[in-house]
């Protein structure tokens, strides 16, 4: 009788540039240190497997990585064996049935389950429908991935917006173009399962160790045109171009769904008893649809600011310190995260921070300017952006109604597309000329990177008072954390607006809004904010799904 013993092995420290031998010796001289080793300080692994790796700069210019390994060896099973030695590590894979497949069942899918929105929680809901058999049918008013990149190109280089096919609409949502960051506060054994997903979908391995996990906009384009045809293959369907246009209600509950497709005006009924709403932060017609439909709904928080770019070489040597070159031309484009709450009583911080990328054109709606980041997975251009974000709280807001805070995105986003020229240029000025600073004594500035362009202006003509204030304020402080952060020639550029929803759709503690059968889900909804946690909260809103359908054993 065999049995494989496997050991956890944290804090195992390697220096920037290490060699595959001192990652041996760094493991070997962390056995020797546990309580298991005792007697077997020779031991020879048969399997040494990292769980986790991140990059340690706190005593910069002295970088380490820091490692989490599984090592595992076959050991007979005799009565003497230690107990603690066949201790089996749980979370190197979590949702084990989550890859496992179950056929469709004719009499469970009578009446299609249908999703609204192939962003991230739309797909995941119905990835995991499929997966159990449900047969779902998505809906996504933009286009598939690859028609959508010819639409957006076209929007980036010569300012031709299509509202319906955007950096907002489309597969993938808006997630597709960005930096494709994994990063979540959020702690549910479901994140382990949409990672490997992703891996299953063609992305790099290396997801289910790097402690800041990304894709990259590059990569995700491919990784979910592979999930929708997984999808497709499990016996779900897919339409594009096919826009929620209303409900239909009957004692309370879902009784059918009225869609339009961009080949004929007319729209058409589609019978379902089950709808998960994954339409996504800017479907403002569907909300506003939705709310005058009954749906319940409330005002929440949001944030709004600018998009500021630095020199990545300047963030590196503030984040890492000075390198020698060998080193320096391995390490990853360095990240920052800030934030500090102000005497005004204001937030103010770094979200979605894109080292090695862009800041593009993201507006969704006609004469308005919407900014967000996006970066490859190489990270190789020469700037950082990063959204710098206050928060908005609905006493902001001109009114009481639950959709005001859409009203105060769309007030601001029009004054940006007018401080632009009326062109879809974004509004910028320099951090120097926003600080009323002196300009360094050999002033080099960034080059904005938004197209279709640029108009210079005062950023205070396209923000509320409050958030210009909140800036002046916090862009000094953030200096005092990352030299750099306020230099005069660093830039920024109007208007970042939808990190997240304005509104929150309400749902009760089965996944459900008042109405049966309707399941608001992921971002759209007031529910997640970035990929992983919106794809998580698809795969919950799925499984509040089966649950309602009376489904049995469920694959999650």
């Amino acid at each position: 009788m065999v049995s494989i013993v496997k050991i956890r092995l944290d804090g195992i420290k390697c220096p920037a540039g290490y060699s595959t031998q001192d990652f041996k010796q760094a493991v070997r001289e962390a056995w020797v240190k546990t309580a298991e080793s005792r007697g077997n300080e020779n031991r020879e692994f048969q399997t040494v497997r990292v769980l986790k790796k991140s990059l340690d700069a706190r005593k910069k210019p002295s970088l380490f990585y820091v490692f989490t390994v599984l090592v595992s060896w076959d050991e007979p099973e005799e009565p003497f064996l230690p107990e603690s030695l066949l201790r089996i590590d749980r979370e190197s894979r979590v949702d084990e049935n989550f890859l496992v497949d179950q056929p469709g069942d004719s009499a469970r899918t009578s009446v299609r389950p249908v999703i609204a929105g192939c962003g991230p929680a739309g797909l995941f809901a119905a990835l995991t429908l499929a997966r159990n058999g449900y047969r779902p049918l998505l809906i996504e008013r933009g286009k598939a991935v690859e028609d959508r990149i010819k639409d957006i190109h076209a929007f980036w280089e010569k300012g031709i917006l299509l509202p319906e096919s955007n950096v907002q609409f489309g597969e993938g949502g808006a997630g597709t173009f960005s930096d494709g960051k994994l990063t979540t506060g959020i702690k549910d054994p479901s994140c382990r399962a949409v990672l490997e997903t992703f891996v299953d979908a063609g992305a790099p391995e290396e997801i289910l160790t790097m402690a800041k996990p990304h894709i990259g906009t590059d990569l995700l384009r491919n990784i979910i045109k592979t999930i929708r045809e997984r999808i497709e293959s499990l016996g779900g369907t897919v339409l594009f171009e096919t826009k929620l246009t209303g409900i239909h209600i009957v004692d309370g509950r879902i009784q059918s769904i009225e869609v339009t497709r961009a080949e004929d005006p007319h729209p058409d009924l589609i019978r379902t008893d089950t709808l998960i709403l994954a339409i996504g932060h800017s479907a403002r017609d569907t909300i506003r649809m939705l709310s005058a439909k009954g749906v319940e709904m409330q005002a929440k928080p949001f944030s709004m600011g600018v998009r500021i770019e630095h020199f990545q070489k300047a963030v590196n040597l503030s984040q890492y310190g000075r390198q020698p070159e060998e080193i320096e031309n391995i390490l990853p484009a360095a990240e920052y995260k800030l934030a500090c709450h102000l005497p005004n009583g204001r937030d103010v911080y770094t979200f979605c921070m894109c080292p090695g990328g862009q800041v593009i054109a993201s507006a969704s709606g006609v004469e308005q300017v919407v900014t967000n980041g996006m970066s490859m997975h190489a990270r190789g251009l020469e700037n950082a952006n990063s959204a710098v974000l206050v928060n908005v709280d609905p006493s902001d807001y001109d009114s009481d109604s639950p959709l005001a805070g859409i009203d105060f995105q769309e007030k601001w986003e029009r004054e940006a597309f007018l401080a632009g020229g009326a062109s879809y240029k974004a509004p910028a000025q320099y951090v120097g000329d926003f600080l009323k600073k002196t300009p360094d004594a050999i002033p080099k500035r960034v080059i904005p990177t938004y197209t279709p362009g640029v108009a210079w202006t005062d950023l205070a003509s396209c923000l509320p008072s409050f958030v210009t204030q909140s800036l002046r304020m916090a862009l000094p402080l953030f200096d005092q954390k990352l030299a750099g952060f306020a230099s005069t020639g660093a830039v920024m550029t109007a208007i970042e607006s939808r990190s997240s929803s304005p509104v929150r759709i309400l749902r009760n503690s089965a996944g459900m809004a008042r109405i049966e059968g309707l399941y608001p889900c992921g971002e759209g909804a007031g529910y997640a904010g970035g990929i992983m946690s919106a794809s998580v909260d698809g795969i919950a809103c799925a499984r509040s799904c089966m649950k309602g359908m009376g489904g049995g054993s469920i694959i999650v």
